[in-house]
């Protein structure tokens, strides 16, 4: 082993924090039964909102960015987990509470990690990173909650984003009908590419909601929250479903419980990061078996270590599209 490696550092400074690469050693970081040597990351909205300083993702400071990681184990002290294994981590406190991927090196719990499935290499991985895996939990929610192809479209928000594209793929390998809103008419060509048959303009949903509007979607799922979500929710279909997991557009949530009441339809919500490891194995499988990995690379653009701070607003902005890979 090496005895340093690169790392991003957040720190905390008079005007708030600062953001630079320093030379650490396995002595500097935190606790845990699993040491790994991280290739590849990615950049999700949340690690946009750690890396601005525009929400305070880290719960103390210093801290190591980066919620995702994929590498090789070097060194195990947990049951099952060897040396040389490829293993994934998404979320469980990363870039919060516990030193994050944006390093050479984790020390992590090794009941936060899964196995790389055989099918994805270490960048695809990522590619998928915590939002494409949060897009099937949303998928595998909506089937749970009985919502079926025949029933109608599904509505996905935030279509041209990291959560949006990879649901776009998975639900039309599902055989669904997907319908996608975004306020970036000009990427029609790529969500279209990804399976999206009808383009739903973003301000036809961001406005004052109603009670109940006319019945569209046997489904939906939804990054933005606040008016966007209520919005969608007074659209659903009689015995439909919503899998909120974002909050783009704000945290609350003005709706009304007509649809709840009137239609029977059911809100969903879909956490990723302290969702348990039963959950998270099957998500994984279920990507395996049902993501278009040349979709997939088509959505991707690859990254390099340096470009973290300069990406980190772009996503913010929504000017991102698709998943970003980071060659750590």
């Amino acid at each position: 082993m090496s005895d340093t490696f690169k790392a991003l550092l957040i720190e905390k400074t008079d005007d708030g924090q600062s953001v630079s690469e320093k030379e650490l050693t396995l002595d500097d970081l935190m606790d845990g039964d699993v040491v790994v040597k991280v290739s590849h990351s990615t950049v999700n909205y949340k690690d946009g909102l750690a890396l601005t300083g525009a929400a305070p993702i880290a719960r103390s400071l210093p801290m190591i960015p980066g919620i995702d990681l994929v590498g090789i184990v070097e060194s195990s002290t947990h049951e099952g987990i060897k040396p040389g294994d490829a293993v994934i981590q998404n979320g469980f406190g990363l870039s919060e509470t516990h030193y994050g991927a944006y390093a050479g090196k984790a020390r992590v719990k090794g009941e936060w990690l899964v196995p790389l499935p055989s099918k994805f290499t270490p960048a695809q991985a990522m590619a998928i990173g915590t939002a494409g895996y949060t897009a099937m939990l949303c998928v595998m929610d909506l089937e749970d909650a009985g919502v079926t192809p025949d029933q109608g479209p599904i509505l996905v928000t935030g279509a041209a984003g990291g959560v949006g594209s990879v649901a776009i793929a998975l639900l039309t390998k599902l055989g669904f009908e997907v319908h996608a809103a975004t306020g970036r008419p000009e990427e029609t060509d790529y969500l279209k590419s990804l399976g999206a048959t009808e383009i739903v303009a973003r301000e036809d949903l961001s406005g004052k909601p109603r009670a109940l509007g006319k019945e569209r979607w046997a489904g939906a799922v939804d990054v933005a929250g606040s008016n966007v979500l209520a919005n969608v929710i007074g659209q659903i279909k009689y015995g439909g479903a919503v899998a909120a997991c974002g909050l783009a557009a704000g945290m609350d949530l003005p709706a009304s419980v007509a649809p709840f009441i009137l239609r029977g339809i059911r809100l969903l919500g879909v956490d990723s990061v302290m969702c348990p490891k039963a959950k998270r194995l099957r998500a994984w499988a279920r990507l395996a078996e049902d993501l278009d990995t040349d979709k997939l690379d088509a959505m991707t653009e690859t990254i390099g270590f340096n470009d973290l701070k300069d990406v980190a607003p772009k996503i913010l902005a929504g000017q991102v599209r698709g998943r970003l890979v980071v060659e750590i």
